[in-house]
C-alpha cells in the first residue's frame, strides 16, 4: 500500500538523480555545455582568483647575460554570493489517498507532477541563464481595468506567479503574487488574477518604469550572461570601466555594414578577433530565432549541404565550422553570442537537493491544507573567468 512514507523513500531515492539529470543537462543545450563545480565556494559566497594576461618572467638574453626578471601572474578574485534556486510540487492528500492501493496510479502522479517541475525549470533556468541577475521579465507599458500591456513577452508564460515593482523593487500598488493566466502574445496583453484596476494605473500614481518580476525574484536570479555581455557597471564585484577586460568584445553590425545579414565572414571576423587578441577559443554559438533564420536563409543561398550536429541532451544544431548554432528564445533580438564555454562555470554548493526536515521527511503538510508539498533546493551562481573572451555580434537583421 503506498502511504506518506513510500512517497518520501520514491522522491528520494528513485525522483531526485533522474530530475537533476534532466534539469542540469536536458533543459538547456547552453546549460548542458557549462561544467557544474563544487570548487571555489566558501560559505554563502564564491570566491574566484581570476589570473590576468600572461606570467612577465619570459624573456631573452646573451649566452652570459643576466636572466629575465621574475614577473608573477597577475590576479583579481571575484566574489559573487550564491543564488537560492527553488523548485516546488504540491500534492493533495485526496489524490495520495485515492492512489493507495495503485502503485501504478500513485507512480502516475508522481510523474505528472515531476513533467510539471521540470517543464517549469527548462523555462526559468533557460530564462536565468540569459538574464542579467536583476530579475525584470518584461516593462509595463499600461494596463486596463483586465490586463496589462507589456513592450515584451519572451519572459511571459501562463500559470508564472509575479509581482509589479517599480526600478529599485519595490512592489508597486500592492500588486504582488499574482498569477499569469492567459497571454495575448500578438498585441503583448498580459492577463493575471488581478483585475479592476482604473485605466494607466501605474502611470498615473507610481514613478515609472514599472517591470514584472517573478514573485520574491527581484535581484536574486542567476549572474547570466545579460549581466557578462554588459559593457558598464560592476561585474563579481569589479568595475568593467576599471577593468577593460571584464568587458566581451561587441561587434555593430549594423553600423559597419549596409548589409545587415549575418555571413560566415561576419561570424569569423569575431572569432579571429578573440583568437588573436584574447587566445580564446569560441565552442558554441547562440542567437535568437530571427537571426539563425537569417543564417540559414544565407546557408541556403550559398552552400548545397548544411551540416547538423548532435548535442547532449538530444538536441540538434546547424553547424559553422564544426561550432553548433543554436537559437534561444530568451537572446534578444538582433543579437549573436559567440562563447567559449570552457570559461563559463555553474558553481555550487551540492547538486539538486531535496528540503528536509529533522525527521528526513522531504513531503510535509501545507500548514491549513490538506495538500503536501516537496522543495528542491540548489544554491549556485554562474561565472565566467574570462569575460573578454566572449563576443557579442548585434544589429543583426531578423527574419
Amino acid at each position: 500500500m503506498v502511504t506518506l512514507t513510500t512517497a518520501n523513500d520514491v522522491l528520494k531515492e528513485v525522483y531526485l538523480g533522474v530530475v537533476a539529470n534532466q534539469i542540469n543537462t536536458n533543459i538547456n543545450p547552453l546549460l548542458a555545455k557549462i561544467e557544474q563545480t563544487t570548487s571555489d565556494v566558501w560559505g554563502k559566497e564564491i570566491r574566484k582568483v581570476a589570473p590576468i594576461g600572461l606570467n612577465g618572467g619570459v624573456g631573452s638574453s646573451t649566452e652570459d647575460g643576466a636572466l629575465p626578471t621574475a614577473g608573477a601572474n597577475n590576479y583579481k578574485q571575484f566574489s559573487l554570493s550564491l543564488k537560492n534556486l527553488f523548485g516546488r510540487i504540491d500534492i493533495s492528500d485526496k489524490a495520495i489517498r485515492a492512489s493507495q492501493s495503485s502503485a501504478g496510479a500513485f507512480v502516475n502522479l508522481l510523474n505528472a507532477e515531476m513533467d510539471g517541475l521540470i517543464k517549469a525549470a527548462a523555462f526559468n533556468f533557460g530564462r536565468m541563464l540569459y538574464g542579467d541577475g536583476i530579475g525584470f521579465l518584461c516593462k509595463v507599458v499600461s494596463n486596463t481595468a483586465t490586463y496589462f500591456v507589456v513592450d515584451s513577452v519572451r519572459n511571459l508564460a501562463e500559470g508564472m506567479v509575479i509581482d509589479v515593482i517599480d526600478a529599485d523593487g519595490t512592489a508597486v500598488g500592492n500588486v504582488k503574487k499574482i498569477r499569469i493566466t492567459s497571454i495575448d502574445r500578438a498585441n503583448k496583453y498580459v492577463y493575471t488574477t488581478k483585475t479592476g484596476m482604473t485605466v494607466d494605473y501605474f502611470a498615473s500614481t507610481e514613478q515609472l518604469p514599472v517591470y514584472m518580476c517573478v514573485q520574491g525574484s527581484y535581484m536574486n536570479e542567476l549572474t547570466g550572461l545579460g549581466a557578462i555581455m554588459k559593457s558598464s557597471g560592476n561585474l563579481y564585484g569589479l568595475s568593467k570601466s576599471t577593468y577593460n577586460w571584464l568587458v566581451p568584445y561587441a561587434k555593430d553590425i549594423q553600423v559597419s555594414n549596409a548589409n545587415t545579414d549575418i555571413t560566415d565572414v561576419k561570424i569569423q571576423s569575431v572569432i579571429d578577433k578573440l583568437d588573436e587578441d584574447y587566445g580564446s577559443q569560441v565552442d558554441f554559438i547562440v542567437c535568437s530565432s530571427g537571426v539563425k533564420r537569417n543564417y540559414q536563409s544565407y546557408l541556403a543561398s550559398y552552400r548545397s549541404n548544411v551540416n547538423v550536429l548532435d548535442l547532449v541532451g538530444g538536441y540538434k544544431a546547424i553547424s559553422y565550422n564544426g561550432i553548433p548554432v543554436v537559437s534561444d528564445r530568451f537572446m534578444p533580438a538582433n543579437t549573436m553570442y559567440l562563447l567559449n564555454t570552457k570559461d563559463l562555470h555553474l558553481h555550487q554548493l551540492c547538486d539538486w537537493r531535496w528540503l528536509e526536515g529533522e525527521d528526513g521527511r522531504v513531503l510535509k503538510q501545507n500548514a491549513g491544507y490538506a495538500t503536501y508539498t516537496a522543495t528542491l533546493v540548489k544554491y549556485a551562481d554562474l561565472i565566467c573567468d574570462k569575460p573578454c573572451g566572449q563576443a557579442q555580434i548585434t544589429g543583426i537583421n531578423e527574419n
